[in-house]
């Protein structure tokens, strides 16, 4: 009989999404608006190119003046909030799925990524983060030769 890791919230077949249900009440129960929000946290992308990091983290319905990107002692912040938008003309919803309220993610960079001169742009609901790589760090290409004696 195989071992199996108990992690009883995460997603997987020995485990089903009824766990990571009662993980995010519990969450909400907690938090400090008084359960309002469900607490979520943006899927995000890394990709390194020979010059750069790339992060893209998807924040549809987040506007950019409620994204907040720093870099501060090799750890990269991304934090933000998407708002509730209530309707003034009281319908009531049958449905909410989507998470709202505050989120952050921490990222430890490496030492060769240039602090100084990192970018981000919004667009169509993807923030992206370019992190350019310092001189040092990328890779440079050396001609061997070879002596015929």
């Amino acid at each position: 009989m195989p071992l199996i890791k108990y992690a009883p919230f995460t997603e997987n077949d020995e485990f089903p999404s009824g766990l990571r249900l009662f993980q995010d009440s519990i969450n909400r129960l907690l938090s400090d608006d008084g359960g309002k929000t469900r607490p979520w946290s943006p899927a995000v992308d890394i990709l390194e190119t020979e010059n750069e990091l790339v992060l893209k983290a998807d924040v549809p319905g987040v506007d950019m003046k409620d994204i907040d990107v720093q870099v501060e002692n090799g750890t990269l912040t991304v934090k933000g909030e998407r708002k509730f938008e209530r309707e003034e003309n009281n319908k009531g919803f049958h449905r909410l799925e989507r998470s709202y309220g505050t989120f952050v993610r921490y990222f430890t960079l490496p030492d060769t990524v240039d602090a100084e001169n990192v970018k981000a742009e919004y667009k169509a609901g993807v923030l992206n983060i370019t992190l350019p790589k310092k001189e040092v760090a990328k890779p440079k290409a050396i001609k061997v030769q070879v002596n015929n004696n």
